[in-house]
């Protein structure tokens, strides 16, 4: 007889209903909870609060239903695939697209100014079809409608100047849906080498996992109770308790989850790079560090603490340099010269990864072109050519509109290349090291400038890929790349994989036009000038900003920039040699990655801690405590994330919130 695992038998109907219905209300109400309420966010990182908080209890009401009417509600596999799609689109609504894209159509007409030169030297170049040009609708975008703050939603509706808006969401909604579609083809092409040939491992999938197999295995009552997870559970529980309560009232003492450690450092000499560090305690974080990679964890931190060390060394040495040498840039933090070893770096590891997976895109294309498809595993073999000729078509729709909107030929191949690039390499850390916030720390425009400079570039050219570059590529604190890899993760032996693909990709674009919907109805209530949108305003102006020089061509880079980027190669190419080569290699080159990202003055310390108590687990314990304790960091994972979604929803019905996880 076949098989009929829980994991071989199709998803019902109701499984892909309700992870939409519950992935279109999330991108509606994060905006307003995230923006104007200023809360916990509902969706944000690669294991965002809402999705699991709404899996966590969906797993409970199966448990009930499984004790009351002997049958469950839902299955552990429809269960992990309605939290996956929930993942996979709740960025969406913030900054993997809502968040500044508004203000990137109306910047720079908004903000223009005679001191930024924007109306000489952007505005001739800004075509009608990519950027909202109407006066009275940008100034009410900013300033919110007259009495907006009083009117209903639909009565906001009603009054948003849409006429201004039409022709800029068509055209920027081609782009989406081809850059969107030719994301998920590519995470398709390369999603069987890292599940089955590499192995790799999925740090941020283990806790959704482990519910599903307890779920499918009908003892999800024994997981919840064990003895370990609910004293690991009861930590966060208690902490987040006492501080929110710390926060609605001040006499309520609190727990500091935060360390101003830069104070007990030397503001010169060797330890100069410490002077703003920071001691973030966040005990779900310590979980996910506990469940990954032993060298991973490690090399994470030990990365970030060699970062600091080098600032100090360059700066005592005498081979410092100047901010001024970096020119024009558009990483999202890169403020030191030395920092530009990523653009290397990046590049390099990229190499690496397509060259492990040759074999893998070898039989790919053979399958592609000569349709010969193996009897064994014939379903995966179809996926991987329809996803094959499915990356051409997506390559040739963003391609065209690239070509359309004015870039050449080259311009247009080699923006499509570099911004996919490093969309590859952010997944394969996110998902490989369990990172649940990741930020770039070099843009892929800057690695193009350091490689063949911004004269390769036409004046249109540069503006428009700087500007494509701010709505989907640099800002990859929520991408959807990780995510899709996560749900080809967690779908890989169920049956039924073009329906999946297919519900993965109608998902995406219908909460993408959710998430604009809700967006653009809070900026016209309000106006962004009364929202919380100071990093989105600043961060989309200095793009601007840095595209005037890049015009122009002042603002050239040092000579430093690109020996750092070779100095990052070279440093590239041996970690990942040795990392390939040698089974006792200690460090992973992936922790050479996250060196100089934002996120690793947060997670640093939870890494720390999760390395130090696994290698101390497994070296006096071995598996057995392992197995034991393991439970004790899951649930510190679960408390962190019940305790943000009480506070979030208890945010909703009061002017502040209580955040319980890094905004």
């Amino acid at each position: 007889m076949p098989d009929k695992s829980p994991a071989a038998i199709p998803l019902r109907p109701r499984a892909f209903a309700l992870a939409i219905i519950f992935a279109v209300l999330i991108c509606a109400i994060t905006p307003f909870n995230n923006v104007f309420r200023q809360a916990t966010p509902l969706g944000g990182g690669y294991f965002p609060l809402a999705p699991f908080f709404i899996f966590f209890w969906l797993a409970v009401l199966s448990l009930l239903s499984s004790k009351l009417f002997k049958q469950s509600f839902l299955t552990g596999s429809e269960l992990i695939f309605s939290w996956v799609l929930m993942v996979l689109v709740s960025g969406i609504a913030y900054t993997g697209f809502a968040r500044t894209f508004f203000i990137n159509l109306t910047a720079p007409y908004y903000f223009a100014s005679t001191g930024n030169k924007w109306q000489q030297i952007l505005q001739p170049l800004l075509p009608d079809a990519l950027f909202v040009k109407n006066p009275q609708a940008i100034e009410l975008l900013y300033n919110g409608l007259e009495g907006g703050r009083d009117m209903g939603w639909l009565q906001v509706a009603l009054q948003v100047p849409w006429h201004a808006w039409v022709t800029p969401f068509i055209s920027w909604g081609i782009f989406m849906v081809g850059a969107y579609f030719l994301m998920l083809c590519l995470v398709s092409l390369v999603h069987r080498q890292a599940i089955k040939n590499e192995r790799m491992n999925f740090p941020l999938l283990i806790v959704p996992t482990m519910i599903q197999k307890a779920m499918d295995q009908n003892r999800l009552g024994s997981f919840f109770s064990n003895r370990f997870l609910i004293i690991g559970l009861l930590f966060p529980v208690c902490l987040h308790l006492l501080n929110g309560l710390n926060f609605y009232f001040p006499s309520v003492p609190q727990i500091n989850t935060l360390v101003l450690a830069g104070e007990y450092f030397p503001k010169h000499g060797i330890f100069e790079g410490f002077v703003k560090l920071k001691l973030y305690y966040y005990p779900a974080f310590i979980g996910f560090a506990f469940l990954a990679s032993k060298q991973v964890s490690f090399s994470f931190w030990f990365f970030f603490i060699l970062g600091g060390l080098l600032t100090g060394i360059l700066k005592i040495s005498g081979y410092s340099f100047p901010a001024s040498e970096l020119g024009t840039t558009f990483g999202p933090t890169l403020s030191k010269p030395e920092e530009t070893q990523m653009i290397g770096a990046f590049i390099v590891f990229f190499v690496f990864l397509f060259w492990l997976a040759r074999f893998h895109f070898k039989n790919i294309i053979t399958h592609a072109f000569f349709r010969h498809t193996p009897r064994d595993n014939a379903e995966e073999f179809n996926m991987d050519i329809i996803s094959f000729w499915g990356a051409v078509i997506g390559f040739f729709i963003v391609f065209a509109w690239f070509i359309f909107h004015g870039l050449s030929v080259l311009n247009a191949v080699a923006v499509i290349f570099f911004f996919f690039m490093f969309i590859m390499v952010a997944t394969r850390v996110i998902c490989q090291g369990g990172v649940t916030y990741f930020t770039l720390t070099v843009a892929p425009l800057d690695a193009l400038n350091t490689l063949f400079g911004f004269k390769l570039f036409s004046s249109l050219g540069m503006l428009i890929s700087g500007v494509t570059q701010k709505v989907l590529f640099v800002d990859l604190r929520e991408a959807t790349a990780p995510s899709i890899l996560h749900a080809q993760k967690v779908t890989y032996r169920q049956s039924g994989k073009k329906t999946i693909v297919g519900i993965l990709f109608f998902t995406m674009i219908l909460c993408l036009g959710v998430s604009a919907l809700a967006m653009i109805l809070l900026c016209y209530k309000y106006g962004i000038r009364e929202l919380g949108l100071d990093w989105a305003t600043r961060t989309t102006v200095s793009v601007y900003n840095n595209l005037i020089p890049a015009i122009s061509g002042s603002g050239q880079q040092g000579d430093s920039i690109r020996f750092f980027a070779m100095m990052g190669a070279g440093i590239m190419a041996v970690l990942a040699i040795c990392y390939h080569r040698f089974y006792w290699w200690p460090l992973h080159p992936i922790g050479y990655l996250m060196l100089y990202s934002s996120a690793m003055k947060i997670l640093w310390v939870s890494f720390f801690i999760g390395w130090l108590c696994n290698s101390l687990c497994m070296r006096y314990g071995g598996i057995k405590l392992f197995e034991k304790l393991r439970m004790f960091f899951i649930g510190l994972i679960i408390g962190d994330f019940l305790m943000g979604g009480i506070w979030a929803i208890i945010g909703l019905f009061t002017r502040s919130a209580y955040q319980v996880l890094p905004t």
